[in-house]
């Protein structure tokens, strides 16, 4: 008799977001998690294979991590996240994901919990329908949850905090990347350009790991009417570090709905700072990225050798 639930967690789109919440939720029921390895060559095909044409990119690489958990694990965790209250929704892809699955990996266990605040699904009660479902004991799960919960804000507190000391220090170029975690953090997706910034000697500063209270209310600076939750997150990190950066460089996948309205919009509504839009998809070689950041980059330096001449005169 097997002595752990295991359970598959894919690594790619929430993971990036919710990792240390999950992971510790499961550890502390003493179950055993099971992660899809990086992105790679055949995961992504398979992603691609899984999908239909319309997908984003970032959504075909999370159906290649599924595919690659099949028959792993006695349940995969699928997530159904559709808003955190009025005016807080994000992408629809996050609600229907949970049944694009189901319907596509017909044979997989999924394990699910529903956040859904305008219908009063919260976090707190998916999780301890979730435990209930692996047939935890309820106070066991509870325990679990604030464990997790508090270990995952600890987290992202410490990363801010981290953050906002490394921007406030040293005379590098420093470029705002405003992306989300699950395109940031990719291997196939943001990986590559990020690694590349770094090897021009461009410190990257991430809009993710900004307190995303602080950027949610400062998103309104930009658009008081915008409703998409994470990418209220993401662009507030504009106004939250503009006198700390050089310049911003928007990551999204094709063909990205919410993404490129809202990147469209920061590129028409925000003055004096340089910005670059890098939209990757499955045919996206790293030499045309290369060229179009190694322009960025020489942008970024004449502006602030003409900054300097002009203090100088």
């Amino acid at each position: 008799m097997k002595d752990k639930i295991t359970i598959g967690i894919p690594r790619a789109f929430l993971y990036f977001k919710y990792q240390y919440l999950w992971q510790n939720f499961f550890a502390e029921l003493n179950c055993q998690v099971i992660l899809s390895p990086e992105t790679n060559k055949k995961i992504l095909k398979d992603g691609i294979d899984s999908s239909i044409d319309e997908s984003c990119l970032s959504a075909k690489i999370y159906m290649g991590h599924l595919a690659y958990l099949r028959g792993k694990a006695d349940y995969i965790l699928v997530p159904r996240i559709v808003g955190f209250g009025k005016n807080e929704e994000v992408c629809t892809k996050f609600n229907a994901l949970y049944d694009i699955v189901k319907n596509t990996f017909k044979e997989v266990n999924l394990l699910s919990y529903n956040v859904d605040m305008a219908h009063q699904e919260s976090e707190f009660k998916g999780f301890m329908k979730m435990g209930k479902e692996l047939g935890k004991n309820p106070l066991q799960v509870l325990r679990a949850y604030l464990k997790a919960k508090a270990i995952q804000k600890n987290k992202e507190h410490q990363l801010a905090a981290e953050q906002e000391s490394l921007i406030r220090t040293g005379d590098k170029l420093k470029i705002l990347i405003i992306s989300h975690d699950y395109n940031t953090y990719d291997k196939a997706v943001g990986y590559p350009i990020i690694k590349y910034l770094e090897s021009l000697d461009i410190v990257p500063i991430y809009a993710d790991v900004a307190d995303k209270k602080k950027t949610s209310e400062k998103s309104r600076l930009i658009s008081d009417t915008l409703y998409w939750t994470f990418n209220k997150e993401l662009i507030g990190a504009i106004h939250h570090y503009q006198k700390e950066i050089d310049g911003i460089i928007f990551i999204s996948t094709f063909p990205c709905g919410p993404d490129s309205l809202v990147n469209e919009l920061c590129l028409r509504k925000i003055k004096g700072v340089p910005m670059a839009n890098l939209i990757v998809d499955e045919l996206q070689g790293e030499a045309g990225l290369q060229t179009r950041i190694e322009s960025f980059v020489d942008i970024i330096m004449e502006r602030k050798k003409a900054g300097r001449k002009a203090q100088i005169g």
